[in-house]
């Protein structure tokens, strides 16, 4: 058995209103990945935070190699042999991928900055990831995938003892998960200590060896991967038992056509797409990273322009030339960033709700009408489940769920026709994830059309009416729910310029 590592005893941390932990353990050996498991809000991020140097325990004891430490900020913890890929992304935008993974460890030419060194390292870390990364480019021009495979080889540059990845897969395609684990195993083989976070519970028996579960900032239990089923791991999680791959069959949705998009294309993103939604239907897309999803999504909502084509509501076509224009037509948008796009971090929760109707809210010479504010905002948290000790709670310091919570809360005080959903359950727990099909499934039946962008093929084939595919910019095919499975969907999702013979769309 492998010697022990690092042991967290009695680990005890309070934010104003939130008592995160009470009284954690968690211990790490020699070469081992240790999953550490649990619902937003459950404690997994401010644990690690902690061994990490982000945020001061108030209590408890961390004893690595056998002696007991005091970790007091982030510099502390990667000069101990600490380096966490944290689940929200901690990279400068408009420096390049090296200099992000480097800085404050640039080689100098003289005094000054060896550029060309400085990308050579960056390279051959992209190499041994088998990355096709430029280290030239700026984060700012990456996909969010592409930023997280950035941020993980920079935690791998610290040559570290300990590596904690929180939700590291989240934002990557299968091809690019394969990848991580290769990464992770090379790792575990020089006996690295690996602590990794992931809701993605299918991923806990390929790569981890034990596993933590915690609940509401309460240690439950740590358990052998091998000796324990999901189910099991998904019974401690939440406290009941939840069937996640239980297949929902759709509620027929009316055949009234809400939006149509004709021959939609810009530059080589997006290549004559076109589709139809309809009436309290769910239209699930599908495809892998670079598909076109996302962009068909924004050039909708007017948050890039597009080169040709159209965009109909209720048989009249719109123009449409900023999200401001989308929201006048009743569109929401909910980006899969939701921290960049989707809320104000700084503002609290009931400020954060009703953003999208504030012209509603407002009486003479502007005044806000605050109750009405607390009474529309306490209505969505109870509706969304939305765990926050007050609606005066700042949005930054909900978990990662809460926050999409809040994010979708935004979109439901607008009480929009159309709903775009970009990655909805990304970094969500799998009791959330269950909260938010039956939220969309909910919506649905009150005739809400929603449009539903996924990486996981379980949740589109669970979800949706029908399923568009996309590849490298077009749409290969449509599907009905009852003839989709996986290997039709992967088959469509890779056709190039979808010459498939077995290729069909049924706009056509």
């Amino acid at each position: 058995m492998n010697e022990m590592l690092l042991t967290m005893q009695g680990i005890d941390k309070s934010f104003p209103g939130v008592h995160a932990l009470d009284h954690c353990n968690f211990e790490l050996r020699h070469g081992e990945v240790h999953a550490l498991v649990g619902e937003n809000g459950a404690g997994k991020s401010t644990l690690m935070k902690i061994l990490a140097g982000v945020y001061s325990k108030d209590e408890g004891k961390l004893i690595f190699k056998g002696q007991e430490v005091e970790i007091s900020n982030p510099h502390t913890a990667q000069e101990m042999g600490f380096s966490m890929v944290h689940q929200e992304l901690n990279l400068m935008p408009h420096l390049t991928a090296a200099q992000n993974i480097f800085i404050g460890r640039e080689p100098l030419k003289g005094l000054l900055l060896d550029e060309n060194s400085l990308n050579e390292k960056a390279q051959a870390l992209f190499d041994m990831m088998n990355l096709n990364v430029d280290p030239w480019m700026k984060i700012s021009d990456m996909t969010v995938a592409k930023q997280q495979m950035v941020e993980i080889a920079k935690a791998l540059s610290f040559n570290s003892e300990v590596l904690i990845f929180d939700e590291p897969s989240a934002a990557l395609t299968d091809v690019e998960i394969r990848e991580l684990f290769r990464i992770i195993r090379q790792l575990k083989e020089t006996n690295v200590g690996i602590i990794y976070i992931t809701h993605r519970l299918e991923e806990l028996k390929e790569i981890s060896d034990r596993i933590t579960v915690l609940r509401d900032g309460l240690f439950v239990d740590t358990v052998d991967t091998h000796e324990t089923s999901i189910d099991q791991i998904i019974k401690m999680m939440v406290g009941r038992v939840i069937y996640e791959s239980a297949p929902e069959v759709p509620e027929e949705p009316s055949q009234e056509i809400v939006l149509e998009v004709k021959h939609l294309s810009r530059d080589n993103a997006l290549k004559d797409v076109s589709f139809q939604l309809r009436k309290g239907e769910i239209l699930g897309f599908a495809g892998l990273v670079g598909a076109g999803r996302t962009e068909t999504a924004r050039a909708i909502f007017g948050a890039d322009p597009f080169d040709s084509g159209e965009v109909i509501i209720k048989g009249k076509k719109v123009n449409i030339k900023s999200p401001s224009d989308a929201v006048a037509h009743e569109i929401a948008y909910l980006s899969e960033d939701r921290k960049r796009y989707g809320l104000c971090l700084g503002l609290d929760v009931k400020t954060n709700i009703v953003l999208t109707i504030v012209n509603q809210l407002t009486a003479f010479l502007g005044w806000v009408k605050e109750k009405l504010v607390n009474s529309i905002s306490s209505d969505i948290v109870e509706q969304l489940l939305i765990r926050t000790p007050s609606l005066e709670q700042k949005a930054k310091n909900l978990s990662g769920g809460n926050q999409q919570k809040l994010v979708i809360g935004k979109w439901l005080a607008r009480n929009a026709d159309v709903l775009i959903f970009d990655e909805p359950t990304r970094g969500i727990d799998v009791g959330a994830k269950q909260e938010i099909y039956s939220l969309l499934n909910e919506l649905a039946s009150q005739g809400k059309s929603i449009i539903m962008i996924s990486s996981e093929l379980p949740e589109i084939l669970r979800m949706s009416h029908r399923i568009v595919v996309m590849c490298e910019g077009r749409v290969t095919s449509e599907l009905d729910y009852t003839e989709a499975t996986q290997e039709s969907i992967m088959k469509l999702a890779t056709m190039r310029n979808g010459n498939n013979p077995n290729n069909f769309n049924k706009n056509e």
